[in-house]
């Protein structure tokens, strides 16, 4: 097996749940504290399915962003990928904002910015490689 082209599906899922996992930490004791007084919708998940279902889309993340790195070193000027670091950098201020800062509305917007930025970056990578736009439609929803 080729390790250049392994080596991305390796590094870039590590990138994106280092980033989750960072994000988590850094705003773990204020999850602690608004998580139980937030109103909760009756469809809400129990808490313990959002550690498993965040990874999972982590490694989608990954999974997507290794696919359009072999694509930018054919073409070194690769919009989605520029979207795909965006995205993950304004995933990661949003639980701090929101659960770190206790900036609701802040934080309201701010993810208005990172679904917009979702969409853009799947919008545009399915131009590139459609696997990796359609990864991210279950981040998106």
């Amino acid at each position: 097996m080729n390790t250049k082209k392994f080596f991305p599906f390796v590094l870039f899922p590590a990138i994106a749940l280092g980033v989750g996992f960072l994000s988590s930490f850094l705003s773990r004791q204020g999850l602690e504290q608004t998580q139980p007084l937030l109103d909760k919708i009756p469809l809400n998940p129990p808490n313990p399915v959002f550690p498993i279902v965040w990874t999972i889309l982590y490694l989608f993340m990954g999974i997507s962003a290794a696919l359009l790195f072999q694509i930018k070193q054919e073409t070194p000027t690769q919009p989605p990928f520029s979207l795909w670091k965006l995205q993950l950098v304004t995933n990661f201020c949003w639980s701090l904002l929101f659960f770190k800062f206790n900036f609701f509305l802040f934080s309201f917007i701010w993810l208005l910015l990172l679904w917009g930025l979702v969409a853009a970056f799947i919008w545009t990578a399915q131009k590139a490689n459609k696997l990796a736009a359609y990864l991210q439609v279950p981040y998106l929803l």
